[in-house]
């Protein structure tokens, strides 16, 4: 089995990202390795034995915000994937948490499966295609390495948790709830690219305050913990072979 080489990691939003661009010294790559009108930006550079891109979903055309969802998120992970032919992929973001499993405000997950709590067919065979479910990259190693939570990261198009999504996210038993993991997921398993997850909290799902106000409270504190999170895992896994991690 090959060393991990080649580490690409995928972050939603340009200020989520830019604290670990900064910390890894990576320049943004002109012009764009990504052909097309996408507008996804790559940060690029050399990081401990491994080149490293972290990749950005852009600016959304004629709204002028981050491209959030799972849309964006899978069409930049495709252009990772094609063009960048990544050995691992990371999916770096902020994140809900839950009381109920122990979540508390500037945790760190590393996911151990990804699932959707917002796809419901209630057609038989087309309800289990909905949830999904995909695993993480194995990696025994680096977390008794970082001792981040372990958790299913769940997915959805919507920042609020209506009641219709609180009961999927039970069922998902969801201890992340997120907007891109598993639509990037789903990429990776078209390509065979093992993917990890590390996702700091934000807000706290089954919690007191509107989610909105907590998520932009605590936005800037939760980029700064995936500033040193991130490059842990990138130090941890690069130059090993995936069946070390």
């Amino acid at each position: 089995m090959a060393p991990v080489k080649t580490i690409a990691v995928i972050i939603a939003m340009k200020a989520e990202a830019a604290p670990l661009v900064e910390h890894l010294g990576l320049k943004k790559a002109e012009p764009s390795p990504f052909p097309g009108p996408i507008p996804a930006e790559v940060f690029s550079g050399a990081v401990a034995d491994a080149t490293v891109h972290v990749c950005c979903n852009g600016e959304a055309k004629g709204f002028g915000v981050d491209s959030v969802g799972t849309v964006p998120a899978a069409l930049t992970a495709y252009q990772i994937c094609e063009h960048l032919k990544p050995d691992l992929l990371i999916n770096a973001g902020t994140a809900g948490g839950f009381k109920a499993m122990g979540g508390a405000i500037g945790d760190v997950y590393l996911a151990t499966a990804f699932k959707n709590h917002d796809r419901r067919i209630p057609i038989p065979g087309f309800d289990a295609y909905g949830v999904g479910h995909a695993d993480a990259a194995p990696c025994p190693a680096l977390r008794l390495e970082t001792g981040f939570k372990p958790g299913v990261v769940s997915t959805g198009n919507s920042l609020n948790a209506p009641d219709v999504d609180v009961e999927s996210l039970k069922k998902n038993e969801a201890s992340v709830k997120e907007m891109e993991a598993a639509g990037i997921a789903h990429v990776c398993a078209m390509f065979d690219v093992p993917l990890l997850a590390v996702k700091a909290i934000t807000d706290i799902v089954d919690g007191d305050k509107p989610t909105q106000d907590e998520f932009l409270e605590n936005l800037g504190a939760a980029a700064k913990a995936l500033q040193g999170a991130v490059p842990k895992v990138i130090e941890f896994v690069a130059g090993k072979e995936l069946g070390a991690l």
